[in-house]
């Protein structure tokens, strides 16, 4: 079977490694003075990690032994060390080292200590909190930061151009351009859905190729193998529905299966500012809290505050109606795209603007109420236009009240001026 494009054209040296411009310094002294030293690499997904170090394991001659931290623990770290033993230090890449417990990593440390292992540990964790003293003392820290859209770009063209990669393959610009875009800084996701596009372009990559490309390269994001945006769909309409169980069930599906946390966080943001509004406004803070909590503990414990903001969300009272005003602003702008700001309202910084009428008349609410109350806000002819219909749901009966009563109060005070 084909290996995927980015193990096919996986950098031979430093050299080819597209961006990590210092690191790359750093690490080229370190294999001139050819002392091997275990380290930890802590950068996003698609950064190079993996890259770097089977790089570092040919330049010094050592076996790659790659593990990962969700599968492998204490049994596996002793067999490696009773083999080294026989055989001599290898250079152990431990994926997502983050997630080995403290007994774990205090088992690993005597073998790092005694140099059967080099170890070169990856996390996309902050190492501060998920990797103990004594294992960070005796493996520094080099950080990783997301490739660049122009990195993402150079390696796409080099993919193309490569023997092994894509030959033949052609690209047009702006489909480079959405895949270099659409993958925020993880070279993987753009090789990927760059050979994915390929074949669903029979051999030419469109701009309508890489956008089915990026859909089916996230549509399977669950163990059974259901679509990526029927999940979503159904966390959402589960929000909206107040149905707490089923928006559970969702959510731990969509990060049982590998969706991206912050994505999921987003979502939530958008469920709070279109069905809750201003039923519950507390709901926008939740679902942003949940978010920066999650930015702040990472996984696994991160996610219970996105559970906490779903239960939240799904049993908020619901109210669409800022979503519903918003959209016939949007429609009332579309109709009349350059109606004129009512010369009261404008601002008039210079005297010119002042001589023109700009500012004239305008009534400052906090020492006019009155006045205020009975001057013109939308342009004209669009006096009339009516966008914001409150409801009856949580505080929004409140704000429904309220807006009332600010239109009796417009009506009275225009009356009472048209008579002055």
């Amino acid at each position: 079977m084909r290996p995927p494009l980015p193990e096919r054209i996986r950098p031979r040296s430093l050299d080819e490694v597209v961006g990590q411009d210092e690191l790359k310094r750093r690490l080229g002294r370190l294999i001139e003075r050819g002392t091997p030293a275990s380290m930890i690499l802590w950068g996003p997904p698609g950064s190079g990690k993996t890259t770097i170090a089977r790089l570092l394991a040919e330049a010094f001659r050592l076996p790659f032994v790659a593990l990962s931290a969700v599968e492998a623990g204490v049994k596996e770290i002793k067999a490696l060390a009773e083999r080294t033993g026989k055989e001599g230090p290898i250079l152990l890449f431990f994926d997502e080292i983050h997630r080995l417990n403290k007994a774990q990593q205090d088992y690993l440390l005597p073998h790092v200590e005694a140099g059967r292992f080099v170890l070169v540990g990856a996390t996309t964790e902050n190492p501060s909190f998920s990797v103990i003293p004594a294992l960070r003392s005796r493996a520094p820290v080099y950080v990783l930061r997301p490739l660049t859209k122009e990195e993402v770009l150079t390696l796409l063209r080099r993919a193309l151009a490569h023997p092994e990669g894509l030959p033949g393959v052609e690209a047009e610009e702006e489909a480079l351009e959405l895949l270099a875009d659409a993958a925020a800084g993880d070279a993987r996701r753009a090789l990927l859905a760059l050979e994915l596009a390929a074949e669903l372009g029979g051999g030419r990559v469109s701009l309508e190729a890489a956008k089915e490309a990026l859909g089916r390269e996230n549509l399977v994001m669950d163990k059974g193998g259901d679509a990526f945006f029927d999940l979503i769909s159904a966390l959402h309409k589960s929000v909206r529905g107040s149905h707490a169980d089923a928006a559970l069930y969702y959510l731990a599906r969509m990060l049982e299966g590998g969706a991206d946390p912050l994505y999921v966080a987003r979502r939530l943001v958008r469920m709070a500012a279109e069905d809750v509004g201003l039923a519950d406004p507390l709901a926008l803070r939740v679902a942003l809290a949940a978010k920066e909590a999650y930015e702040f503990l990472g996984s696994p414990e991160g996610e219970l505050a996105l559970a906490e903001a779903t239960l939240y969300l799904a049993l908020a009272p619901k109210s669409n109606r800022v979503y519903r005003a918003f959209e016939e602003a949007r429609r009332a702008v579309r109709a009349h795209p350059a109606a004129p700001v009512p010369l009261h309202l404008r601002n008039a910084p210079t005297g010119l603007m002042k001589a023109l009428g700009y500012g004239k008349g305008y009534a400052y609410y906090h020492d006019d109420p009155e006045g205020s109350f009975a001057q013109a806000y939308l342009p004209e002819g669009l006096e009339e236009l009516s966008f914001f219909e409150p409801g009856d749901e949580g505080w929004e009966k409140k704000a429904k009240a309220r807006w009332e009563e600010l239109k009796r109060r417009f009506e009275e005070a225009r009356k009472r001026r048209a008579t002055k």
